[in-house]
């Protein structure tokens, strides 16, 4: 028997995207990419809205890497724009920056107090780093741990609470480290060497990183409806596959939640659109003391889309994940009984033959979109070595 493909990718995202290019060009594999949306670029999908405004349609992605493979292999499918992401957090009508740095400190204690406060700072952890809120507030210097409580409650507590709907003790030490204090007056919200966006924009980037004779993209597709999963492994429109499988999308719903639906935080955009060329200061505002949103951002900040008398806003609001029509799982809640339930999931799929795990979904793990790619890259690298 025929088959027409020898790699089946389930998810058009950035983990899919990657897997399909690489699995095509270096692999000389055929491909096909079935995607349930009826666009590619998952996530990071960035069409123009009503009024002509470049959005993000689930969220603002800001590319940032340390990882020299990564940025370069994005280089072969795009050019970039020179964005150095600036996040400032709105205490009670103050903006200052974030994450809270001795800028920030200077704004909230005043010239005198922060230089003293400076000082102690630089001597217990040193110049230019990053400590977690979590370690200032566990210092025995009484000075530090109340400028730790100040952050914990004007920056910290209640953004967190909105985010996780957890207490920052509730939550897995992991994403708490994601929450540092910069002692530094650099501002930028990312200090990678290598940060920006598309220039053409990350569907751009997408379309072409999948603009390959060897993939097939089949889009409104929801994979299920097509392959099927037996004792007897994978079947593609009711006949066996012996070809690959990688699938980025959610591990419990490929087995129909049969133990439970593993939990996630999912978010709500409200997106509003403003007759001004500017609605607020920065890309993004954190409302960390007031306000039910998050973050508002102002996507032509991101994007540098010259667009005069209108911009478009979108308020971010945080809540669990139900698996109603609509909810996209963003952020998965790592907890040991959770990562027990995902390994029940993990564990059916071992006996799928080749068949591979990959990406926030399928994994059950927070990846920022550098090391999705490197994640993607790598596996890829393994399964082209055992090819040869």
């Amino acid at each position: 028997m025929n088959v027409p493909y020898d790699c089946l990718v389930i998810g058009a995202g950035l983990a899919g995207a990657v897997a399909a290019r690489e699995l095509a060009e270096r692999g000389g594999m055929r491909v096909l990419v079935l995607e349930r949306r009826n666009h590619i670029a998952g996530n990071a999908y960035d069409p123009a809205d009503e009024s002509g405004v470049i959005i993000h349609q689930y969220g603002p992605h800001i590319f940032h890497t340390r990882d020299r493979r990564v940025f370069d292999y994005l280089s072969r499918f795009t050019r970039w724009r020179n964005y150095q992401h600036r996040v400032v957090a709105n205490v009670h009508g103050v903006e200052m920056p974030v994450p809270f740095n001795l800028t920030s400190l200077e704004m909230a204690y005043g010239p005198e107090r922060a230089a003293a406060l400076e000082k102690k700072l630089l001597a217990a952890y040193g110049a230019e780093t990053k400590v977690t809120i979590l370690d200032l507030r566990r210092s025995e210097d009484p000075e530090i741990k109340a400028l730790a409580d100040y952050v914990y409650e004007h920056i910290f507590l209640h953004y967190t609470m909105k985010q996780w709907d957890q207490s920052p003790e509730e939550i897995d030490p992991n994403t708490t480290a994601r929450v540092p204090v910069f002692l530094s007056r650099d501002d930028r919200y990312f200090q990678d060497p290598w940060q920006g966006m598309p220039l053409e924009g990350y569907t751009a980037l997408f379309r072409k990183m999948l603009d390959h004779p060897n993939i097939t993209v089949e889009l409104g597709v929801d994979a299920r409806t097509r392959m099927t999963l037996d004792a007897a492994g994978v079947r593609l429109d009711g006949a066996p596959f012996p070809g690959l499988v990688v699938y980025t999308g959610a591990v419990d719903e490929l087995f129909d939640c049969r133990f439970g639906r593993l939990p996630y935080r999912t978010l709500e955009f409200q997106f509003e659109t403003h007759p001004v060329d500017f609605y607020q200061s920065h890309g993004t505002v954190n409302y960390t003391v007031s306000e039910p949103w998050t973050r508002i951002t102002e996507f032509k900040y991101l994007t540098g889309q010259d667009l005069p008398g209108v911009t478009t806003i979108a308020k971010e609001i945080s809540h669990a994940y139900t698996g109603a029509a609509g909810e996209t799982p963003y952020y998965p809640i790592i907890s040991p009984d959770n990562q027990a339930l995902y390994a029940r999931y993990e564990a059916l799929t071992r006996n799928l033959g080749r068949f591979y795990l990959l990406g926030r979904l399928a994994e059950y793990k927070y990846y920022n979109m550098d090391a999705i790619v490197a994640r993607a890259l790598a596996l890829c690298d393994d399964l082209l070595q055992r090819k040869e």
